[in-house]
């Protein structure tokens, strides 16, 4: 028998789950008290070994909506793949674990999908600090240009730059949602490879090459942990993680063809960014060895023809050709500069607390100062940045307070 309109699932919510018993009841009360009643909760457990599948098992006999997958722990990708499968929602939408969604979420999302007729309509977030104090800072994925329009993100925008800034927003895709036909006409997936990490990457830009009705939201909804402790952003396994999304995309070209191109373009020029910052999240001891490896693959997207200069800001382009030409260079002269840095940010904290020590430090002098500073300070930022306008005007304050 047919289920009637009514009936049928408007949104499906998959949640991908390993080992976060500490979490997991804040994220599955977040869900299954959304507004929005025509959903399926489709968990999946990735072979936890903590109390997890209990607590799965717990909200599942009180809740028909919840349907569990179980498997042996295979990773990420291979989780959110399962759930989408299994997906009978006119529309997808994640949930992390350890994240939670304000309740009216998925029927605020399933409105403007609906109403619209989108393939994504992809929201702000709240970054989420539970301690020392509990704490959620607001973060803008778009403009109030941008916001609410219908877009599509291959022919909207009448200049590259434009159209890489549009690439370059953050995946954020725990805060969209999908059209569930959408994602299985365009055989759109996530990457599997065993270890992998950052498979938003990839997932997002397939999304965003297939997508012809996007919208983008200044609202946010979505609550993003930022103090999980069981982050690894030190770990060696994670060097070379967002290498494999972009071996990912370029697997998706060779499946695709025609979407190669202009879509090829703006995939190095945000691999760029993506590999600049893989690079300053490492530990030193590993930023060598992945340079090297970026080094050599941009040479390679060099030689094919896979690079345009007109996607670049002219000093990331100059940056590029540097450590292309001679990434061990690049990078001694990199750590050298981080090293100035780090002597210079320890003699402003010194002559900072000299300031505040001396017994002609007075809170009217320094009232008085800032102002007068403050717009030759920005200027100042702009030229010559932070850290030297930092230990100028420290030396300024320094001064005024006795001081040499």
């Amino acid at each position: 028998m047919k289920k009637t309109q009514e009936e049928r699932v408007k949104v499906s919510i998959v949640i991908p789950i390993y080992n976060v018993e500490r979490y997991l009841c804040q994220c599955l009360d977040s869900v299954v008290n959304q507004t929005l009643k025509e959903i399926e909760i489709i968990c999946v457990d990735d072979g936890s070994t903590d109390s997890s599948p209990e607590i799965i098992a717990e909200y599942a006999a009180r809740d028909p909506r919840i349907k569990v997958i179980t498997k042996a722990n295979s990773g990420y990708g291979n989780s959110m793949n399962r759930g989408f499968d299994l997906a009978s929602g006119e529309y997808i939408g994640i949930v992390e674990s350890d994240d939670y969604a304000d309740l009216n979420m998925f029927e605020t999302l399933y409105k403007i999908a609906t109403e619209n007729q989108l393939d994504v309509v992809k929201s702000s977030y709240y970054f989420y600090f539970s301690k020392p104090k509990e704490r959620n800072e607001k973060q803008e994925i778009v403009s109030s240009v941008l916001s609410g329009k219908t877009i599509c993100p291959t022919t909207s925008f009448k200049s590259k730059m434009e159209m890489v800034e549009f690439f370059n927003i953050k995946p954020t895709i725990w805060s969209s949602i999908y059209r569930n036909a959408f994602i299985k006409e365009n055989g759109i997936r996530f990457n599997e490879t065993p270890g992998a990490s950052y498979q938003d990457a990839s997932f997002n830009f397939k999304v965003w090459c297939c997508a012809q009705r996007v919208q983008l939201l200044r609202d946010a909804f979505l609550h993003y942990r930022q103090d999980n402790e069981n982050s690894s952003v030190n770990s060696k396994g994670k060097v070379f993680c967002v290498c494999d999304e972009y071996a990912e995309m370029q697997r998706f070209f060779n499946q695709h063809p025609h979407k190669k191109g202009q879509l090829e373009y703006i995939k190095n020029r945000i691999k760029y960014d993506s590999y600049m910052w893989n690079y300053e999240r490492l530990a030193p001891k590993y930023k060598y060895i992945f340079i090297e490896r970026a080094a050599a693959e941009f040479k390679e997207d060099m030689a094919d023809a896979k690079l345009d200069k007109s996607y670049f800001e002219w000093y990331k382009w100059e940056n590029l050709f540097a450590i292309i030409n001679d990434p061990i260079d690049w990078h001694t002269k990199n750590m050298m500069d981080k090293g100035k840095t780090y002597v210079e940010k320890w003699q402003l904290d010194s002559q900072l607390n000299n300031v505040y020590n001396s017994n002609t430090y007075k809170a009217g002098t320094i009232v008085l100062f800032i102002p007068r500073k403050i717009k030759g300070g920005i200027q100042c930022i702009k030229d010559h940045g932070f850290f030297y306008t930092a230990f100028y005007a420290i030396k300024k304050i320094y001064r005024c307070a006795g001081g040499k």
